[in-house]
């Protein structure tokens, strides 16, 4: 495993496809302080401020697109037990699809990318992770994780103080664990663990869709990464992409 620290970038994510279309597919880690050009899903920006994580783990994959993109749920469980060495694991949730929770607040981002040259598709997945501020004034409420950290952890002659680089070695470990065991086992083991820390499952939901919004009850997260949310008059709809928001948050 390789890692890569670099002060300033357009983006990880955009540093992992230059290396990957001149052959470099990793497996590499590109971390940085600042982004100037950092993204979230569906082209939203990413804020970037310097103290947080970003970074992007480039990998060969060597299965279709589709089974690629459940990589996401990897990566949201690698956040969760990275976050789990700092605080109680009982603050953390994974709303669907990836973003992870402190106290019903979002603490990261993940953007899954990935292409072909020749014949081999790689695999960026970029990660934020705010670890001493947060932006403000966001649609979802977010955090940052200092804020959660007892404050005795931050005293005495060994502190406990969420610094980038034991995080970033921290995700990346967690992030291998659950990329090999969806490799030799399939989704379903990361279903089985998405679904012990998912928020809001049995709990109403809007789902903001491309064309329209739909209102129900978050019933599970299917084979394909799909929610599937039962409406008011019994239909089941499978959400494959969209924003989903529960009753604490506002549309």
């Amino acid at each position: 495993m390789r890692f890569i620290h670099i002060s300033e970038i357009d983006s990880t994510n955009a540093e992992a496809r230059r290396r990957a279309e001149v052959g470099d597919f990793g497996p590499l880690w590109i971390s940085s302080d600042v982004q100037t050009l950092g993204k979230g899903r569906r082209g939203r920006e990413w804020v970037s401020k310097s103290g947080n994580l970003y970074c992007t783990g480039l990998y060969p994959y060597d299965g279709d697109l589709a089974s690629a993109a459940k990589l996401s749920f990897v990566a949201a469980l690698a956040v969760a037990d990275s976050l789990e060495q700092y605080i109680d694991p009982a603050l953390i949730r994974i709303k669907w699809p990836n973003d992870v929770l402190v106290a019903g607040q979002k603490i990261s981002g993940i953007l899954l990318e990935s292409g072909t040259e020749n014949d081999q598709t790689w695999v960026a997945v970029g990660t934020g992770i705010n670890l001493v501020n947060h932006p403000e004034n966001t649609e979802t409420p977010a955090t940052h994780l200092l804020a959660h950290i007892d404050p005795e952890k931050l005293q005495g002659p060994e502190p406990l103080f969420a610094a980038k680089e034991p995080v970033l070695a921290t995700y990346a470990a967690r992030f291998d664990h659950w990329r090999s065991l969806y490799l030799e086992n399939g989704f379903e083991p990361i279903q089985q663990a998405w679904t012990a820390r998912a928020k809001g499952i049995g709990e109403p939901v809007k789902a903001r869709l491309s064309d329209k919004t739909i209102e129900g009850i978050a019933l599970e997260l299917d084979e394909t990464g799909a929610l599937c949310v039962q409406t008011k008059d019994g239909c089941i709809v499978k959400i494959h992409a969209g924003d989903v928001f529960f009753p604490e948050f506002h549309l």
